[in-house]
């Protein structure tokens, strides 16, 4: 995980990029499958029915988890391009691939761990989901590169910007799950209050981050499905308005990116 897209390109593959490209490829399979077994209760309870028994006023609504099926579309669509021979010596797949390995590690273990009910474990597993993604988005920030490629755009950037983007939320909800299993009221006014705090801080966190990000809109679009979902389940009044407001940070620091008048982040590995 050494290799950045800021340092020049080797144009010759190498055995190392063959392992890593079918790696990424392997595992990026390998959680799709977990995914669908997790989310059938083929292996373990069904994710719906753990969540459901460690609900908290932010949890979304159940249609809210059918991203799920578009983010492993992405993530495939990712995994198969950059296995090509011709792709593997690019900067890009060479800066991402490991984290992406990662990351599929991560997810599938969050699945098999949360559908036995071992919710503390689950958490730590989509934090390392969170780092893994966070992590890619840093290595395809722009920079000084300018924009990418439209085939980039839409086989890279923009699937792993839209699974961030729900994940970014995702792992906001688990921490209040982790908080239910450890003993901490699900309901009540003590409840509430903590899921205000934590969604007016998921917005600002991930406006900051869809003014910095790559495929900024497609971040946006996975953060505010998520943001949507709790809207549907209308935990009560004062929650909805918060997760509004959230939506509403979001959507201003995209349209801001948008209209040029902040320049994204530059980040530079060396």
């Amino acid at each position: 995980m050494t290799d950045t897209v800021s340092r020049p390109p080797t144009t010759t593959a190498t055995g190392v990029d063959g392992v890593r490209a079918a790696a990424v490829l392997v595992t990026a399979i390998a959680q799709c499958v977990v995914g669908g077994l997790g989310g059938s209760g083929r292996a373990g309870e069904p994710i719906g029915v753990v969540s459901a028994a460690f609900s908290t006023p932010i949890v979304p609504a159940p249609g809210a988890f059918a991203i799920w099926g578009l983010i492993y579309l992405g993530v495939l669509v990712v995994a198969v391009r950059q296995a090509l021979p011709s792709q593997w010596a690019r900067p890009e797949h060479r800066a991402t691939g490991w984290w992406l390995v990662g990351a599929a590690v991560a997810n599938a273990g969050w699945i098999v761990l949360f559908s036995q009910r071992l919710v503390g474990w689950a958490e730590v597993a989509i934090v390392a989901l969170l780092v893994c993604l966070a992590a890619v988005l840093a290595r395809l920030a722009p920079g000084e590169r300018g924009p990418a490629p439209v085939a980039d755009r839409w086989t890279l950037h923009g699937p792993l910007a839209l699974y961030a983007g729900w994940v970014s939320v995702a792992t906001v909800v688990g921490t209040a799950a982790t908080g239910r299993w450890t003993g901490l009221p699900g309901d009540g006014a003590v409840a509430v209050v903590l899921a205000l705090v934590v969604l007016l801080v998921t917005g600002l966190v991930a406006a900051v981050v869809a003014n910095a990000a790559p495929a900024p809109v497609a971040y946006a679009a996975g953060g505010l499905w998520a943001l949507g979902g709790i809207v549907v389940a209308g935990r009560g009044t004062a929650v909805t308005v918060a997760a509004v407001v959230a939506a509403v940070l979001v959507v201003a620091a995209v349209a801001r990116r948008l209209r040029g008048a902040e320049e994204p982040l530059a980040v530079s590995f060396g």
